[in-house]
């Protein structure tokens, strides 16, 4: 079991009932915000994936060159929920509409990416993006990429938790960058 497990939730969880997920949906503070909210949500983690440089740090990785994307690693109890759920969840979080943006972040380092870390999780996450294109929701396409895992990074420990340790700061930032917003009309649904 991972060590940023911890905690009571963590405590009454078995490893066997452990599996992780891993979402890029713009700013990590907004995506681990989102997810900590589900049930059977255990862990989440902020975090870089996807890019070329060991162990990179936020500047690196916010000023693009190193081609990772802001990431969250997800632990979550099997017994509670499914990656079917989280992938449901997802969507209704990021713009599928946007390349290498979400909501004020602009960037590759800011793109919407779902990664699998086996076949299952691959096939579930194609099945989902398909499932969003034939609904004829959107008419644009669907950017968002299915990747494999790579090497993930874990952010500094300023990072982790942002909205619950500096919650005025974090809710100032997610309204002035209108992901509300964007997703209320995107989706039809109040956030």
């Amino acid at each position: 079991m991972d060590e940023s497990i911890a905690g009571a939730a963590a405590s009454q969880v078995t490893e066997e009932n452990l599996e992780m997920a891993i979402f890029a949906g713009g700013c990590f503070w907004c995506t681990e915000s989102d997810f900590d909210k589900l049930p059977g949500v255990v862990s989440t983690t902020s975090g870089y994936i996807g890019g070329t440089v060991a162990n990179p740090t936020y500047d690196q990785v916010v000023a693009g060159k190193t081609g990772h994307v802001e990431a969250v690693q997800i632990y979550f109890d099997k017994t509670k929920t499914n990656f079917s759920n989280l992938l449901a969840a997802y969507w209704l979080t990021i713009d599928p509409l946007t390349t290498n943006q979400q909501f004020c972040d602009i960037g590759s380092q800011y793109r919407s990416v779902i990664f699998y870390h086996d076949f299952d999780q691959k096939e579930l996450a194609e099945a989902s993006k398909k499932t969003l294109e034939a609904s004829g929701r959107f008419n644009q396409p669907i950017v968002t990429e299915i990747l494999p895992v790579t090497e993930f990074y874990r952010a500094e420990e300023y990072h982790q938790d942002y909205y619950i340790k500096n919650p005025l700061r974090y809710a100032y930032y997610r309204n002035n960058c209108g992901r509300d917003k964007r997703l209320e009309d995107l989706w039809r649904i109040k956030h």
